[in-house]
Formats: structure tokens, sequence, C-alpha cells
């Protein structure tokens, strides 16, 4: 068998010293400096095999920070790990500690086509692989026109997504006899998007001395529909991958819980008692068989949600990885196909265990919180992973 992690790091706007990222948003030298060390820190506690990284505004900042948690990770193993001399080095609590460095490992960065001048950069995104990649990363952000176009009835307007917000980053990862397609995404946020008249240097619903509630709602309809919308192209991507059987493994800030339309709908316990899309009477249901073929269809491209999974074999309260307000909720996702479920068709392994290091993470109500702006405002979440043997896959 073999065992492996992959993990999810949004490490909010990663960006050198004194460059601008946002309006009036820089990091001093030494914020930098604070920051890059923090990130050195989680990503060294991670360990992980295969990282997906998000916000990410220079591929030069991202290597920086490979670069210092391999050199402090090399010293720090030196400092408490025995060497071959001591005949206790082998044990479980010395394997745990040790840092294996990401010296060899291959980095792919997905710049982002909305990134602008200072000020007004938006970030892109990286995955970080020990096992290397299979052919080249592609980088999906720009659209065919009919790809996501809903027009409905005339009352009921029409919606054309030509860009999306952020990329999609994807990814042929081999583990051992195995070739894993792995998805890094960030969906859009929950903040509103409003319209900029013209002639106007912003939009009239970000004046909150003059609060515009319904112009508000809006904004957080256009945010909502544009996620779900991104949401969808995503969803096509990972069918296209599975229909192939392709394994799959789908990581990322998604801004939204476990039932995002990415991982696919559930089925119902039972399609037999439902009347058949053409029913000519009360009683012309879904056969057995058709039961069970829909379900197989539905399973077949399902997703299943790392932290779930682990709440349910573990009993533990809930996991969270962002806190805003007094709310915290899991917005960061690792999401599996069912060739990562023991017992399903085709299960080549299954998850072990999740962690996630959210012991960072205020509400912003405290102001003594150091970490509201140089650490990330997301947990990070890790998933240990077991393949089976060749000979032992479903």
């Amino acid at each position: 068998m073999t065992n492996f992690t992959i993990a999810s790091f949004n490490v909010k706007n990663l960006i050198g010293e004194d460059k601008k990222y946002y309006k009036f948003q820089k990091y001093t030298p030494e914020e930098y400096a604070w920051k890059a060390d923090w990130l050195s820190e989680q990503l060294q506690t991670m360990n992980a095999y295969i990282v997906g990284f998000q916000e990410i505004f220079e591929e030069s900042a991202q290597r920086d920070l490979i670069a210092e948690a391999n050199a402090e990770g090399i010293e720090d193993k030196a400092a408490h790990i025995p060497n071959k001399t001591k005949r206790y080095r082998k044990r479980a609590i010395f394997r745990k500690l040790a840092y294996t460095p990401y010296t060899n490992a291959a980095l792919a960065f997905a710049p982002n086509l909305n990134d602008g001048g200072a000020g007004e950069r938006r970030p892109g995104f990286a995955i970080l692989s020990r096992f290397g990649f299979v052919g080249e990363p592609e980088v999906i952000q720009d659209l065919d026109e009919d790809q996501i176009k809903w027009t409905g009835k005339s009352q009921e307007g029409s919606y054309v997504l030509k860009r999306l917000y952020r990329a999609i980053l994807k990814v042929r990862v081999p583990v051992v006899d195995a070739i894993i397609t792995i998805f890094n995404c960030h969906l859009k946020s929950k903040l509103g998007e409003y319209d900029v008249p013209e002639g106007a240097e912003f939009p009239a619903e970000a004046v909150r001395t003059e609060y515009d509630p319904v112009g508000r709602a809006m904004g957080a309809m256009r945010a909502s529909m544009r996620r779900m919308a991104e949401a969808c192209v995503l969803r096509r991507l990972i069918v296209e991958e599975l229909h192939a059987g392709n394994p799959v493994m789908v990581m990322g800030d998604f801004n939204d819980g476990e039932h995002a339309i990415s991982s696919g709908e559930a089925p119902f316990k039972n399609y037999s008692w439902m009347l058949r899309h053409n029913a000519k009477a009360s009683n012309d249901h879904y056969s057995k068989e058709q039961n069970i073929q829909i379900t197989e269809d539905i399973e077949c491209v399902r997703l299943h949600s790392a932290e779930k999974q682990f709440v349910r074999k573990s009993a533990r309260d809930i996991v969270f990885t962002m806190a805003f307000g007094g709310n915290f909720e899991s917005i960061d996702q690792i999401y599996m196909s069912r060739h990562f479920m023991a017992g399903t068709p085709n299960s080549i392994g299954e998850m072990e265990y999740f962690s996630v290091l959210n012991d960072h993470l205020t509400d912003g109500s405290h102001p003594e919180a150091p970490y509201n702006k140089l650490a990330s405002d997301h947990g990070q979440i890790i998933a240990h992973m077991r393949l089976n043997d060749r000979n032992k896959r479903g």
C-alpha cells in the first residue's frame, strides 16, 4: 500500500514586500517577513505530498515560500530527529516529526487573466507535487461563448459567463501506478458584485452612509449566480474526467459548503416510488431495474467530502476553516471521487484521516488578534490517503 497526503492552503494574498495588491494594501518588509515565516511554519506542519494554494499573486513569492520552508524544515529535522547511530530513530514519533523537503517537487502556477496593475491585482493558483506531473498543467479561465449560457423565458432573463473570476488549475499527478486528476479552484465569494455606472468611480451600493438594502441584495444575488455558474464549469470538467475513468480529487476555496454544485447531487433512497418523467397514469413509476440504473448514473460521477468522511468516522465536533462575524464554517474543501471510497466499484484506496490547522482563526472580534492581516484567514485542510496495492483494487 502507499500512503500520501493532499492539502488545500489559502495563503491570503501572497505577494512580495512593498507591492500593492489591492487598493492601499501592501506588506512592509517587517510584515512580509512575519507572514512568510508563518506560512513557512504552516507548510512544514502540513508536510503534504500534494498542496493546492490559493491567492498567489506572484510565482516568485510562492517559490520563496517553498525555499524558506525547505531551509527551516531541514534545519529543524537535523536538530530533532535522531541520526542512524540511535537505535530508537525508527519510532513512530520521530517519523511524524520528520520533514521531507520539496527540493525536487514540481510546481504549477496559474496566473489570473484578470490581473491588473498595482492596487488592482488579482490572485492566481499553484499546485505543489512531490510526485511531479504527467503532461502539462491546464489553466481554464476563458470559456467558449456557449459553455455557460442560459436563456429562460422572456420574463426570466438570461445569463452568460465568458470568463471565470479566477481560473481553475488542472493537473495529473502520478502516485505509484495510479494517475489522479486534481483540480484547484477558488470560486466567487459571497461579497456582493455591483455595477459601476458610466462616469462613476464606484458603485452606488458601496456608499455605506447611504445604505441601499435592495441594491446590496442584488449584488449578493449576482455574486451567488457567478459562483454557481463557476461551479457548473468545474462540474463539467470533473464529469469529463470521471467518464474517462480517471480518479479525481478537487480542492480549494469553494466559498460554499459540502453540498456545492461541484460535488454533484446525492441520489434519492428509492426512485421506484417516483412517477416517470413521461408518466401516463398515477401508478406509472420507475421500475426496480431503472432505480438501480439511475442511482448508479448519479453515484459514478459524484464527489465525496473528505471532511464529512472524517466526521462520520470520528464522531468529532464540526470542522471549520473560516471565521467571520461570529460565524464559524467550512468553505475550504477536498472532494474525491468514489475511487477513494472503500468497497465501491473501481476503488483504489481510501482516506484514513483528515486534519485541519485552524487554531489561528479568529472572527475579528478581538482587538489583540494579530492574524487578521498577516496570517491566512482560512484553515489549512489535509486528507491522509492510502492507496491499495494494484492486485487488491476494486
